[in-house]
């Protein structure tokens, strides 16, 4: 069956919904964040910090292109990974793509009861922080819009629902 990545904002679930994926067909889970971590030595905010966006852009889509992957695996993406260079194409290229898409108002509430935070939010509540993604996601949703398959809500986003919609329903 391959490789299915999952692509969306940041706090939409990527990771979670990817392992509870890879458990229920019995695939490898991957989650780019960390190899790229593992690959730079230092945290995602600490090499941002040190080298800016255009190097870790760079180096997002080196460790996406240039990852070894098993025969099946699924992929959580960094929420800026489809947006820059032909990540996206080369996503759709090599296997099937999944956004998972949730309304500003969700995301910011999630992102505000997140255990980690995020360098980018620092200080952002309430309507600033709605704000903030609604532009974010203005920017965003044209390279989001070209995955494979769309997960929209809470109701699609469930294994058995993303399963579905990509036809691997076991």
């Amino acid at each position: 069956m391959g490789l299915i990545f999952l692509v969306g904002f940041m706090g939409c679930g990527k990771t979670t919904m990817g392992r509870k994926l890879a458990t229920a067909l019995g695939y490898e889970f991957l989650d780019l964040d960390h190899a790229l971590e593992a690959h730079a030595g230092m945290p995602i905010p600490e090499y941002f910090a040190a080298h800016g966006e255009d190097e870790f852009r760079k180096l997002e889509s080196s460790i996406l292109k240039d990852t070894a992957y098993p025969e099946n695996a699924i992929v959580s993406t960094g929420g800026g990974l489809p947006c820059f260079f032909d990540n996206m194409d080369w996503m759709n290229a090599h296997g099937q793509s999944v956004y998972m898409k949730l309304t500003p108002k969700a995301l910011a509430s999630r992102l505000e009861h997140a255990k980690t935070p995020r360098p980018v939010l620092q200080g952002k509540k309430g309507d600033e922080l709605v704000a903030f993604i609604e532009n974010k996601l203005a920017e965003r949703e044209p390279f989001y819009s070209q995955a494979s398959v769309t997960a929209e809500s809470f109701v699609d986003l469930t294994p058995e629902n993303i399963l579905r919609l990509l036809n691997l329903q076991q």
